[in-house]
């Protein structure tokens, strides 16, 4: 195991120093696919030749080691399709292509959703399924039909993981770039004095506002896709000055209804149809 995390840490230094070099973004990314690739290469052949002592030390490799790895290749690939296909004219164009893509990367944490909470809670209930060699799940998702194909270096998750270690590397590469284009357009807003905000409280039930915040998470409405569940738990909280508790287990409870599980957001949809309608007459 120490030199399976011998070669990551080598990676990383080395990545690292090629991030800080005078090169342009896609000379810097073709470099660092090559070395990623180099190192995938040399872990495959000494996990085929060597193995693990043990099956902890294998879920360990394929959980934390690998996707580490793999993910750097992801993110390098990814960010050279990205950029060298990035339109040259207008900010507003570039803006427009930066987001579009900060979206399609975002879908993939929609669609994964279940594991993805799995993955970012460190949960280990499914680490044998999901991170040992051989433990074929025929219902997985498509784009983990690759461990049918290199069984020997893959399981059925691993590559999920590696994904959301990446996909979580552009969605930041990309708000970044986005940042520098919205400088250059002067839309820096922090010069404009702030409104005074009305004071806001919850006055109905928590679990309805519990499912509304998942709903607006799992559409992606907010910072463009790239808030996660906790900051914007955190930021109703704030808003509305209350505790929302264990949100998460509430949202557990939620998905298990066995009729109507989006009864709130369905309530919703009728309250504004029937204004609407009201309007009208």
């Amino acid at each position: 195991m120490k030199t399976y995390e011998s070669l990551l840490r080598v990676l990383d230094q080395d990545l690292e120093c090629l991030e800080m070099e005078d090169l342009d973004i896609l000379t810097k990314s073709e470099r660092g696919i090559k070395m990623a690739t180099l190192v995938i290469g040399k872990l495959r052949r000494q996990v085929i030749d060597k193995g693990f002592v043990d099956n902890e030390h294998e879920k360990h490799f394929f959980k934390n080691i690998k996707p580490k790895v793999f993910s750097k290749l992801i993110y390098y690939m990814k960010r050279f399709g990205i950029e060298s296909k990035r339109p040259m004219s207008s900010v507003d164009s570039q803006i427009r292509y930066l987001v579009g893509h900060i979206d399609t990367l975002q879908g993939y944490f929609n669609n994964n959703m279940d594991f993805y909470h799995y993955y970012r809670r460190g949960d280990t209930m499914f680490d044998n399924q999901y991170f040992l060699r051989g433990r074929i799940n025929f219902r997985m998702h498509q784009e983990m039909f690759h461990s049918l194909a290199d069984g020997q270096f893959s399981t059925s998750h691993d590559s999920s993981v590696a994904m959301f270690m990446a996909y979580e590397l552009l969605i930041s590469y990309l708000k970044k770039e986005i940042g520098k284009l919205e400088n250059l357009h002067g839309n820096d807003m922090r010069s404009k004095p702030k409104k005074k905000m009305a004071k806001l409280f919850w006055s109905g039930n928590k679990v309805d506002l519990i499912e509304l915040i998942y709903a607006l998470y799992a559409s992606g409405s907010l910072n463009r896709g790239t808030a996660d569940i906790k900051a914007i738990a955190r930021s109703f909280e704030t808003l509305l000055e209350m505790d929302l508790g264990d949100y998460y287990h509430t949202y557990l409870e939620i998905r298990s209804r066995k009729i109507r599980r989006t009864k709130f957001i369905d309530r919703l949809k009728d309250s504004l149809d029937k204004h609407m309608q009201d309007l009208d007459a």
